[in-house]
C-alpha cells in the first residue's frame, strides 16, 4: 500500500476525457516572444546618415582592405569559374562604393541647400524649396559640367544617342506587320 500512495504523488495530473470541461478552467497564459525590428521600431532611435557614417567610418578602410585582397586573389587565380565569381564579387565592390559616394554627394548638396535656406531665413526673407525636377535638373547640369571636365562628355553623349537610337527603333512598328 505505502508504494501505491507514493506512485500516485508522482502521477501527473490530467483531466478525464470522460468527465466534461469545467466551465471556468484554469488557463496557463503562455507568453509570445514580441519580435522587434530596429527599421521601425521607436526603441531603436531615429536613423540619421551623417552620425551612421561617422560612427561605421572604420567599415571603408576594412572594405578597401578587403576589395585589394580580392584583386590580388584575381590575378593568382587560374581557374576559369572562380576567376568570374571574384570579379562578379569585384565588380559589385566597386558599384557599393560609388554608390555610396553618389549618395555622400547628394546629402552634401542637401545640406549645403539648407544652409542657404538657413542663411535667407536670417536676413528675413522668406526660404525657398526646390521641386524634384529642379533638383534633377541641378543634378544633370552637375553631372553634364564633370564629365566635360574630365573629358568623357563625347562618350557619354555618344552612348546616350546610341541607347535612345535603339528606344526608337523598338518602337517603331516592325516591317513584317506591313
Amino acid at each position: 500500500a505505502p508504494l501505491k500512495s507514493v506512485f500516485l504523488s508522482f502521477s501527473p495530473l490530467e483531466m478525464s476525457a470522460k468527465k466534461p470541461v469545467p466551465f471556468l478552467r484554469q488557463v496557463i497564459s503562455v507568453r509570445k516572444k514580441v519580435h522587434r525590428d530596429p527599421r521601425f521600431d521607436d526603441l531603436s532611435g531615429e536613423y540619421k546618415p551623417e552620425i551612421f557614417m561617422k560612427t561605421y567610418s572604420f567599415l571603408d578602410s576594412i572594405k578597401k582592405q578587403e576589395k585589394e585582397m580580392v584583386q590580388k586573389q584575381l590575378k593568382k587565380c587560374r581557374d576559369k569559374e572562380q576567376k568570374e565569381k571574384l570579379q562578379q564579387l569585384l565588380n559589385r565592390m566597386t558599384q557599393q562604393e560609388q554608390s555610396q559616394k553618389n549618395q555622400q554627394k547628394l546629402r552634401e548638396r542637401e545640406l549645403v541647400l539648407k544652409r542657404q535656406r538657413r542663411e535667407l531665413a536670417k536676413q528675413g526673407k522668406k526660404p525657398f524649396f526646390l521641386k524634384k525636377s529642379e533638383k534633377r535638373k541641378l543634378e544633370l547640369a552637375e553631372k553634364f559640367a564633370e564629365l566635360k571636365r574630365s573629358g568623357k562628355l563625347e562618350s557619354f553623349l555618344s552612348k546616350k544617342r546610341k541607347r535612345n537610337a535603339m528606344k526608337d527603333k523598338r518602337r517603331l512598328p516592325s516591317q513584317k506587320s506591313l
